[in-house]
């Protein structure tokens, strides 16, 4: 049986580094059920990768659309709203 490397079969894919190459040669030999466990098992490592340090603070709101109320007298405005919600 002839074997068709994965370089030759994706020539234009960007080039990954030898052990890229090695690692997928060791996972073809593994059966259908292994080969699914390292696929969720590495999705899962990739998963937390992605999402580290992406928490987001809500201190970064600080400041956001100030320039809305630069002209706005807020006591004028507060009584305003409080006089709409008695109709």
């Amino acid at each position: 049986m002839q074997r068709i490397s994965y370089q030759s079969k994706f020539p234009a894919r960007k080039k990954f580094p030898v052990l890229h190459y090695e690692i997928l040669e060791r996972v073809k030999e593994l059966d259908l059920a292994h080969q699914l466990r390292l696929l969720e098992e590495v999705s899962i490592l990739i998963r937390k990768q992605a999402t580290q340090g992406s928490s987001r603070s809500i201190l970064e709101l600080q400041g956001l659309g100030k320039e809305t109320w630069k002209d706005v007298n807020v006591k004028d405005y507060i009584e305003q709203e409080r006089a709409s919600w008695n109709g």
